[in-house]
């Protein structure tokens, strides 16, 4: 409900997004027109057609991306038929005739018959051409419910998530619209200019196609927007999801409920530490199933309380295994997993879950997530992202006195974590996470924006909070960002305690080095603990590095990192 509470929200934000401004005269181009047989076909439509492609996004990968492109050049073909319908009555007769010939038929019908009245079914066609323009912009929301479709199989909730998103921006157009109209109205009773307006929303027509057609929906109106919707939205995922349990240990714990029988453990492409194991073989023991992946900034600050109960409670019947399921294609290495879970001093069970087949089987949605599961192979209680240690380990307690272990402890571990293993200062945390790659980028600021899967020269560019920028010559892939030449460099200007960053070599072996700088100077005591006082480092595996900590008060500064050899990717900030 939240998740669907949240897209709504989103798409009512779009309103106030870069990417809906191309959009925005195609919704008014009709708003001095009736609207239940105008506006709301159109938005109906847009909103319809949208879930249907991105749904189609989530079901068939990159098929589905090129139908989706193939759709953008044909909506694009038909918002520019509309704008010289507009501007040029005569010709947009004659153009619109050999062109779709169901979308000419109805929008000529439209423009000739409806008179101001209009034609709904032409508005509903207007409203899918809108629709498919409208259905590459996506923000971190729509970005949530593609992961979750892609990693959970697309299905009736992704639609309907998607439909709330599209709900959303339709009703904030619609008000617009509403608003609009009247407007509109008012202009042509008063001063007798329908045809300028006419004219004119045909000219913004235009406009909006060269724009998007040059790419520039993307880069020059993300640039210039005053505030960025990513900001908004991140704001609203914090604002709703602040405070809110993420299921904390109850007090009863006499009386835990059954949330569902252990799913088996079939689908792990390879077990580490242990053979594999099934649940028959746990059948008797209190087990806690750990979903985490090596690079993940929050799995790496629950693994310390994870790795203190499987060693307190081991004698008593206690089984953890984690589950190790991957968000970039690296962590699927057999040879990274087992050298980061040697690093991390991991010793329990672990299966690698490359196919998600487990993840899908716990219908699971998290990274960390912790369930805790009975000797009688009962799902208890679960428990999913940072914190409550202290009550997820009371339920450990319980859940073994069931079993009837002895002597069972009744106080919690005291653990004292280092480096990237600390526990964030949450309080003081106003960065997002921050992709590189260009599937879920944001923020980015450099001259011309990103440039999809070719070698660019980038130049930097003035920073505000969260904003980020490349310098040097670097390919930038859907997942990150691959430096071609030495002195490539990095900027963000972030505000938190922590600053990390996932890299690794482009090639297995070859080290690079690289520089850390904060406001322009070497990080002293505040580098972190993969870097010296200088703010030298290496590069030299495909994982998380903590870069900075700060020590003193916590504000807002400007970090940057210099890459001394070539041959780096780059994939990810995150913030503690």
């Amino acid at each position: 409900m939240i998740l669907f509470l949240l897209s709504y929200l989103a798409g009512v934000l779009t309103i106030v997004s870069p990417c809906i401004l191309p959009v925005l005269p195609f919704v008014f181009a009709r708003a001095d027109r009736p609207f239940i047989r105008n506006g709301l076909p159109l938005l109906v439509g847009m909103a319809v057609t949208f879930a249907g492609v991105a749904t189609l996004a989530a079901l068939g990968g990159g098929w589905a991306v090129r139908a989706n492109e193939v759709g953008r050049w044909i909506a694009l073909a038909v918002m520019a038929v509309l704008g010289v319908s507009l501007l040029f009555p005569a010709v947009g007769d004659r153009l619109m005739r050999p062109f779709v010939a169901a979308g000419s038929w109805l929008t000529d019908r439209a423009e000739r018959q409806g008179g101001d009245q209009g034609d709904v079914r032409s508005s509903l066609l207007l409203g899918v051409a809108t629709g498919l323009l409208w259905a590459p912009c996506a923000g971190p929301i729509l970005g949530v419910i593609l992961t979750g479709a892609a990693l959970q199989g697309a299905g009736v909730g992704t639609t309907v998530l998607l439909l709330a998103y599209a709900a959303g921006a339709a009703t904030s157009l619609g008000l617009a619209l509403l608003v609009g109209g009247r407007v509109f109205k008012a202009m042509k009773g008063a001063l007798g200019v329908g045809e300028w307006v006419r004219r004119g929303l045909g000219v913004l027509v235009l406009i909006g196609v060269v724009v998007i057609g040059l790419g520039a929906d993307t880069g020059l109106l993300t640039r210039i927007s005053a505030a960025s919707t990513g900001r908004i939205e991140q704001a609203l995922l914090g604002g709703i999801g602040r405070g809110m349990p993420t299921n904390q240990a109850p007090a009863d714990l006499a009386n835990l409920p059954v949330e569902g029988v252990m799913p088996p453990l079939t689908g792990a492409t390879t077990w580490i530490n242990t053979p594999p194991l099934t649940t028959e073989q746990l059948r008797g023991k209190v087990v806690v199933v750990d979903f985490w992946t090596y690079s993940c900034i929050n799995c790496i600050r629950s693994i310390p309380y994870v790795r203190a109960w499987a060693e307190k409670y081991k004698d008593q019947g206690l089984v953890v295994i984690g589950v190790h399921t991957p968000e970039f294609a690296f962590e699927k290495s057999e040879a990274n997993v087992r050298q980061n879970i040697q690093r991390l001093g991991i010793t329990y069970p672990v299966a690698m879950d490359n196919e998600f087949a487990i993840w899908r089987a716990f219908k699971n949605q998290y990274w960390p997530a912790h369930y805790f599961i009975d000797a009688k192979g009962q799902i208890r209680h679960h428990h999913f992202g940072e914190g409550d240690y202290a009550g997820s380990e009371r339920v450990i307690q319980q859940l073994l006195k069931e079993a009837g272990a002895a002597n069972v402890a009744s106080n919690v571990v005291s653990v004292e974590a280092e480096g990237a293993e600390a526990a964030a200062d949450m309080a003081q945390v106003e960065s997002p996470e921050t992709y590189v790659g260009y599937g879920r980028a944001e923020n980015f600021r450099s001259p011309g924006g990103l440039a999809n899967d070719v070698i660019k020269d980038y130049v930097a560019a003035p920073l505000k909070l969260n904003d980020w920028s490349l310098s040097g010559r670097w390919r930038v892939t859907h997942e990150h960002a691959d430096l071609q030449t030495a002195g490539g460099r990095i900027a963000f200007r972030f505000k938190a305690r922590d600053l990390h960053l996932v890299m690794g070599p482009s090639k297995p072996g070859a080290p690079v080095r690289f520089r850390v700088r904060i406001d322009g100077a070497a990080p002293g005591a505040n580098a972190g603990s993969d870097i010296d006082a200088q703010g030298l480092g290496r590069v030299d595996g495909e994982r998380l590095y903590q870069l900075v900590r700060q020590t003193g008060a916590v504000r807002e500064r400007t970090f940057e990192i210099e890459f001394l050899d070539p041959g780096v990717q780059v994939f990810a900030f995150t913030f503690g």
